[in-house]
């Protein structure tokens, strides 16, 4: 039974990537990851914020001085993306030497400034590809949603003008026109979009007046948002599509790819369960195809896509119609 798949371009093992986190951020972790079976790894992103937060509080102390001598800034600037970046581009470097699945660069973008200079230096360290995490949250009133749309199209064809290897866009689903905008990123010749980002959502501590994470880890639940879309969207793009948030298990596997996704990203899971955890969902995604009799993978991609639906109307449906006919609750 032939359970590979082309990502990127790349040609991996089966179809479950561990996506982005800090599981990923160490050379231990990595080696786990491709013994658990997983067939390729990303990871953890480097933040544009973390440089440009350290940049700042050397400021805020300069400020401080009575007299300040602000040319050495130029210095500091070089010197802190030169830290940031030299840490990234070693565990790349000992990440190829040790283990044999790809190994794919992330980059957490908020602007399109200089990031074509990382880049760069992430495929010089043999990074098989780069994910380029890409979220502005919406919130700027000055700003339409074109021209944030505009900032991503900018960042994806900077680092694709840079860069040889294959690039991605993990983006999210907060867009007035989402369809038509990930038809637009696949047309940059980006090489494939992941569907969807998770980012921090805030909560409220109201003993301590403080603002607390929220929901870090995504549920089992949360899986039918990227199905949704992968459904909408499959064999309607002209890149490869990748699922992401919610994919907790083998069953999420089989779903997303029946929806026409290329492959999967797993996170939460892995926290939940363990790393080793993706041995077991390759197991129940095998059974599955032994039941159904698939010999690989191809033989049922997109099966359930809305383009091969007799129904394409029910992927559209945003209201409960039925359900709640008929049933009975006792809300006291």
């Amino acid at each position: 039974m032939d359970l590979s798949v082309n990502y990127l371009g790349l040609k991996i093992r089966n179809p479950i990537v561990v996506g982005s986190c800090s599981l990923t951020s160490s050379l231990e972790n990595l080696k786990k990851i491709e013994s658990s079976g997983a067939a390729a790894v990303v990871l953890k992103s480097i933040f544009e914020e973390e440089i440009y937060n350290e940049y700042r509080s050397i400021l805020e102390k300069e400020k401080d001085l009575e007299f300040p001598d602000t040319r050495f800034l130029d210095y500091y600037d070089y010197k802190i993306k030169q830290d940031n970046i030299n840490n990234y581009l070693n565990l790349i470097k000992e990440a190829k030497k040790s283990i044999n699945i790809p190994v794919i660069a992330s980059i957490n973008c908020v602007s399109d400034h200089e990031w074509n200079f990382f880049a760069k230096k992430l495929q010089d360290a043999g990074a098989d590809a780069i994910e380029l995490n890409l979220f502005i949250l919406p919130s700027d009133f000055s700003k339409t949603c074109t021209e944030i749309e505009n900032i991503y199209l900018r960042i994806i064809e900077k680092v694709k003008n840079a860069v040889s290897i294959p690039v991605s866009a993990k983006m999210s689903y907060y867009s007035a026109d989402l369809a038509a905008f990930v038809k637009r990123i696949s047309e940059t010749g980006i090489d494939g979009v992941v569907l969807f980002n998770r980012f921090f959502h805030p909560d409220f501590d109201i003993e301590n007046f403080k603002i607390v994470p929220s929901n870090v880890l995504s549920r089992s639940s949360d899986l039918a948002i990227s199905l949704r879309w992968m459904s909408i969207l499959s064999g309607r793009i002209g890149c490869d599509l990748i699922a992401s948030t919610g994919v907790h298990d083998g069953a999420s596997v089989v779903k997303e790819i029946l929806a026409g996704a290329d492959a999967v990203q797993v996170v939460s899971s892995l926290y939940k369960q363990g790393i080793e955890y993706v041995g077991e969902m390759l197991d129940d995604f095998l059974s599955w195809m032994e039941r159904h009799n698939f010999e690989k993978i191809d033989d049922f991609k997109g099966k359930m896509s809305q383009v091969n639906s007799p129904n394409p109307a029910e992927y559209e449906r945003v209201q409960f119609m039925r359900y709640f006919e008929g049933k009975k609750y006792d809300f006291d």
